[in-house]
């Protein structure tokens, strides 16, 4: 099988695809056979080393201060192929999605993972292409929203930079709440976002709709705490998704000012599967490359200008 692997930090071209025997489901794992994957912004700056402000040392000392020593894929979509010992929850053949989390391994034609780890059934609601897609916006979004900022039905949402992974899944989220949504977006994106929900759409680079918010997402931080400030009502929320240190130091002592990271666990990623059978979200799928270009889809996840998710595919469903 190929699977990928980073020889640097650096531009695309120190992802490359290897040869690797396909490995053996042990006691208690399933073997999936990988048909669809994301390349996100989360993997263009773990090959880059291109991180937020102040976080750059803290990232190479957990990944790799030469290299990074994680393998690449954070997510995946596929197909059961095989069950080791004492597996009951799932059957072969049986459509599969799911995490490898931060220490990575969904770039690969095939992978093991636990079958009570982080892996559900597919539904027969999402292709391939968009299980791989499901879980990287879609659970950042709902947690920033609805656990962290408690955004309520009626109060209204502004979406900085709302036609990618995190803000796409960020505006349909609100919606099914019952916030109105005002969105940024590039002018070609701008029909997007209205499919999506936005009843207001602005070119991100003339700046915001007029406020009042109760909350801001700030995908990019291209608005931050300063240009946030006076777009919010009284006790109005800015989510910062992208935040330097600094600015994580300064949200622990402003409760209105939100950021940090979210739980990527079995219980969210049932609340999304849930959330999607509720008619809530479906993750918009944008650029899908096949597997020998995954140089080029890290390309375009570094310049931060996609519409929707970027997934590579791995092979053709049997």
């Amino acid at each position: 099988m190929k699977i990928a692997r980073y020889t640097a930090y650096g531009g695309p071209e120190t992802v490359v695809l290897e040869d690797a025997p396909i490995p053996t489901p042990g006691p208690g794992e399933i073997l999936i056979r990988v048909h669809a994957a994301p390349v996100t912004a989360g993997d263009a700056r773990m090959r880059s080393g291109k991180v937020p402000r102040g976080l750059g040392l803290m990232v190479r000392l957990a990944i790799g201060w030469s290299r990074p020593k994680v393998a690449p894929g954070w997510a995946f979509a596929g197909e059961v192929a095989a069950l080791g010992a004492d597996v009951t929850t799932f059957q072969e053949g049986q459509r599969a999605f799911g995490l490898k989390g931060f220490k990575g391994g969904a770039h690969a034609e095939y992978l093991t993972i636990r079958a009570d780890g982080s892996v559900l059934p597919l539904p027969d609601t999402l292709s391939y292409e968009q299980g791989a897609a499901f879980f990287f916006g879609g659970l950042t979004a709902a947690e920033f929203l609805i656990d962290r900022a408690k955004l309520a039905a009626g109060e209204r949402l502004l979406v900085a930079g709302a036609t990618g992974s995190v803000g796409s899944a960020a505006v349909q989220i609100a919606r099914h709440i019952g916030a109105t949504v005002a969105a940024t977006a590039s002018p070609a994106n701008h029909p997007l976002a209205r499919q999506l929900g936005a009843t207001e759409v602005t070119d991100y680079r003339a700046g915001p709709p007029k406020g009042p918010f109760d909350v801001i997402l700030d995908v990019m931080g291209s608005i931050g705490w300063k240009g946030a400030a006076p777009l919010l009502s009284p006790r109005g929320r800015l989510i910062l998704i992208t935040a330097d240190l600094g600015e994580m130091l300064a949200s622990a002592l402003n409760r209105r000012f939100i950021t940090g990271t979210n739980k990527d666990d079995l219980p969210a990623m049932r609340r999304l599967v849930e959330l999607h059978a509720k008619g809530g979200y479906t993750p918009i799928v944008g650029p899908v490359l096949p597997f020998v270009q995954l140089s080029e889809a890290h390309r375009i996840a570094e310049s931060f200008h996609k519409p929707g998710n970027l997934v590579v595919t791995m092979s053709d469903p049997a």
